[in-house]
Formats: structure tokens, C-alpha cells, sequence
């Protein structure tokens, strides 16, 4: 059975810093592009960041990009999502994701291309 399964989310004042993990079982994801989504309530899931397969590749949301660097341990079959600078608006649950397909060229920043969710991580900002 594959599983995604985040950690790292808590409580956390206007500024600090945070660093989320996700740690995959039941296959490994080496040669598939990762991701990070967030959804606030009553909003619609987001994209974060993402890396590619080859380690090569970074995208983020403009809102956050010089704030968080995502990162991916292949001997681990994790990838980290390190935030700085945390605004009490990114209060929101935080999934990880694995793409459909491997070796994809590019980065996607879409839901659509995402298979594999975990149940999520929440990260709470606090003013």
C-alpha cells in the first residue's frame, strides 16, 4: 500500500520558521516529481512547491518563493519542505504529493497531475 505520510506541522508565530517532511512507503517515488499543496478553510488546495524527478528542477508559488526551499532525500524516499518567514495567511493544511507519471519533464504546479496525496500536516501561524 503506498503512503504518504507528512510531519512537522504545529503551532508556529508570525516570522518563525517550520520544516515539513514527508516520507514515503509501499513504492519508492525516486523517479517521480514531488509536491507540496496547502488548503485553507474554506478555500481551494494550492499549489507550494514542487521538484522534479531529477533533483533538477524547483518551482514555487510567487507568494512564498524566496521563503521556502523544497528539498528531496532520495535515500530516505522524502522530500522536506523548509518555510521561513511564516505569515499568520499560510495557516493551512499542507499535503505532499507524488505525480502520475515518472521521469516527467518539467514541473507541474497543478492537482491534476498528482496521484498520490498524504492525509496532510497542519501549520498554524499565529500573530
Amino acid at each position: 500500500q503506498v503512503q504518504l505520510v507528512e510531519s512537522g506541522g504545529g503551532l508556529v508565530q508570525a516570522g518563525g520558521s517550520l520544516r515539513l517532511s514527508c516520507a514515503a512507503s509501499g513504492r519508492t517515488f525516486r523517479n517521480y516529481g514531488m509536491g507540496w499543496f496547502r488548503q485553507a478553510p474554506g478555500k481551494e488546495r494550492e499549489f507550494v512547491a514542487a521538484i522534479s524527478w531529477s533533483n533538477q528542477t524547483t518551482a514555487y508559488v510567487d507568494s512564498v518563493k524566496y521563503r521556502i526551499t523544497i528539498a528531496r532525500d532520495a535515500a530516505k524516499n522524502a522530500v522536506a519542505l523548509q518555510k521561513n518567514g511564516l505569515r499568520p495567511e499560510e495557516t493551512a493544511a499542507y499535503y505532499c504529493a507524488a505525480e502520475s507519471l515518472s521521469h516527467r519533464t518539467g514541473i507541474s504546479r497543478s492537482r491534476e497531475a498528482y496521484h498520490y496525496w498524504g492525509e496532510g500536516a497542519q501549520v498554524t501561524v499565529s500573530l
